[in-house]
């Protein structure tokens, strides 16, 4: 009977550590959500603000899941302003260069915030739902950053990378480099998308060690933070 107990707390704290919410489940949602609208997104206008909608829900949801501390808060708030400010203008204008200083800003956006949530998810204390979607959404975020990494030394070395059936300019190059980042982070590599210039396989050397060493050590860090169950 005792056992039976145990056993049921231990599967409750499970639920509500899955079933919970809070400011990284928005962050998730918004992730999951780019990624599900990004092949419908063709080159055309509507498909590109609609895109850009998902862009700014990441960015503010981001902003407000590292917002632990108000300085921290600003400094999420004032880049992801300025990221959707170039986006949207890149988009109003057809402008390249604005397009590659989004990216950019973009990027560093993701490196503070992908250091601030596993801050957050791995400091001492019970491990909420939050933390879970806050490292699920890390995982993500890191693929992201590598995809937008990818594009840009696209964009600055054309070729670097080869796509079967496409090219760099296709409107969905960024999601083909978005699909390839997801496939190097898992180690899954199907191989239809390969690096072809050296700076490029530089890169993808870092993230594949980058996703063997986040996963072991998110891992081995939530288990030691989950509450022993009581003898």
């Amino acid at each position: 009977m005792r056992g039976g107990r145990q056993k049921y707390e231990v599967d409750k704290d499970l639920v509500q550590a899955f079933a919970g919410h809070g400011p990284c489940t928005y962050l998730l949602l918004a992730l999951i959500g780019t990624i599900l609208v990004y092949p419908y997104a063709h080159g055309n206008a509507i498909g590109r603000v609609i895109l850009a909608a998902f862009y700014s829900l990441v960015l503010v949801g981001g902003a407000f899941a590292v917002g632990q501390n108000r300085r921290m808060l600003i400094a999420e708030l004032g880049l992801a302003v300025l990221a959707i400010a170039l986006l949207w203008a890149s988009i109003l204008t057809a402008n390249e260069v604005l397009d590659r200083l989004a990216v950019v800003i973009f990027i560093f956006f993701l490196l503070l915030t992908i250091g601030e949530v596993l801050r957050y998810i791995l400091k001492r204390g019970p491990v909420t739902a939050d933390k879970l979607h806050g490292a699920l959404a890390s995982y993500i975020m890191i693929i992201f950053l590598f995809a937008f990494i990818y594009s840009v030394v696209e964009s600055f070395t054309p070729g670097s990378f080869n796509f079967p059936q496409a090219d760099a300019t296709d409107p969905h190059a960024v999601f083909r480099l978005l699909y390839f980042s997801f496939t190097t982070l898992t180690t899954v590599g199907y191989g239809d998308i390969v690096p072809v210039t050296d700076q490029a396989r530089s890169f993808v050397i870092i993230e594949e060690f980058t996703g063997v060493f986040f996963v072991a050590i998110l891992i081995a860090r939530l288990a030691g933070l989950y509450p022993q169950a009581s003898k």
